[in-house]
């Protein structure tokens, strides 16, 4: 499959989108965001990310949904009854891919096992994203993003020292997984064979563990609850300034922690010449850190560590990142339809991707897909 310059890379790639809430649907939107034509069934019922959390006043449909099902043409099919059933079965013997979120052996139950599937469609590419994966003690179990969080170690490191072992306060895992499912998905379209994905939450937010299994695994050690704080990086966090304002710091690496030091009046000082000195002498470095910003406004604070080359940047909420200069001229968030979101993932000089349209209403796409199957495909 090649695109042609100016043709999304993925204009010529099926993908049907069985898939509920985020995780899955999160996979297909980016393979949407980059030309895929992905329909997204749904139970007549709808999909309760329709329902979940904010709703658009203008409207009243879910912001949640708009987002992860951009760029999806959408259709309502009941797959116990036969006729939506055999509309699905058409849709598969076309498409590239396809994507589900149900629990092991659900697909199976509903006749659409992966046998099914690639007996009708070789070329087949079948997503699975679950908890726990496929097989294993736990597979049954039902897959929740803060189980996934509770159980990857990501909540054991998270929060202060003296306090809860703390979840995201976002949907991290969901969209971590959603991007590995992506990726994995196109790896095995680029190898030409049809196969099983098998991707799942819990061993995609370990991936952002980093080193920590192998540290536990050959040193017998953890890495502690420490608020912002890396056990290898001080200073390193968030800090109040004078105005109430916070900004964040990151000193991890020698060159930027020399600059920061000399801010702040102990470039000499042997006790922090080191990452290791500086890890020992932790409490004395953050105190001189946060003394030091809560003298100066966050403006101030930001302008003199830029100035010196460090690492620093305020911190934003939502207002203030929406009237950001950079954010503005990069168009990182844009209109899609008529509801500014987050802009595409990455942009590709040649083959960039496109945002069409935003979350369309319940069987919006439904008496075409119905009728015409994958033609004609959408225009936007």
């Amino acid at each position: 499959m090649t695109a042609a310059p100016g043709t999304p890379p993925l204009a010529d790639v099926r993908v049907i989108d069985l898939s509920t809430v985020l995780a899955g649907p999160n996979c297909a939107r980016y393979l949407a965001d980059f030309g895929a034509d992905v329909v997204k069934v749904e139970h007549p019922d709808g999909d309760s990310l329709r329902r979940m959390a904010w709703r658009d006043p203008r409207d009243g449909e879910g912001l949640w949904w708009k987002l992860v099902n951009r760029n999806k043409r959408v259709v309502a099919l009941d797959l116990k009854a036969p006729d939506d059933l055999d509309v699905l079965l058409r849709l598969v013997d076309e498409a590239h891919v396809l994507v589900e979120n149900f629990r092991p052996g659900t697909l199976e139950r509903l006749g659409l096992g992966p046998d099914v599937l690639l007996a009708r469609n070789p070329r087949l590419v079948v997503t699975r994203v679950t908890g726990f994966g496929q097989d294993g003690p736990y597979a049954g179990r039902p897959g929740f993003a803060t189980v996934a969080e509770a159980m990857s170690g990501f909540a054991a490191l998270n929060g202060e020292p003296d306090g809860p072992p703390l979840p995201p306060p976002i949907a991290l895992t969901d969209e971590v997984t959603g991007l590995a499912a992506a990726f994995a998905t196109l790896v095995a379209l680029h190898s030409g064979v049809g196969q099983v994905v098998d991707v799942n939450l819990l061993e995609s937010l370990l991936q952002l563990m980093g080193p920590l299994p192998s540290l536990w695994a050959v040193a017998g050690e953890q890495q502690p609850r420490l608020g912002a704080g890396l056990p290898y990086t001080v200073p390193r966090g968030t800090y109040r300034c004078a105005d109430g304002g916070w900004i964040a710091v990151s000193t991890s690496s020698d060159s930027v922690a020399t600059r920061v030091l000399a801010l702040l009046g102990v470039a000499d000082d042997e006790r922090f010449t080191s990452f290791a000195g500086r890890a020992e002498h932790r409490a004395e470095l953050e105190a001189l850190m946060t003394g030091w910003c809560a003298a100066r406004t966050r403006d101030e604070a930001v302008a003199a560590l830029a100035e010196a080359d460090a690492a620093v940047g305020p911190v934003l909420d939502m207002a203030e990142l929406a009237a950001d200069p950079h954010v503005t001229a990069r168009a990182a968030i844009t209109p899609v339809g008529d509801t500014p979101m987050q802009g595409l993932l990455a942009r590709l000089s040649a083959t960039p991707g496109v945002l069409r349209w935003e979350g369309r209403r319940l069987d919006a796409d439904g008496d075409a897909v119905r009728r015409d199957g994958w033609s004609p495909s959408p225009s936007g």
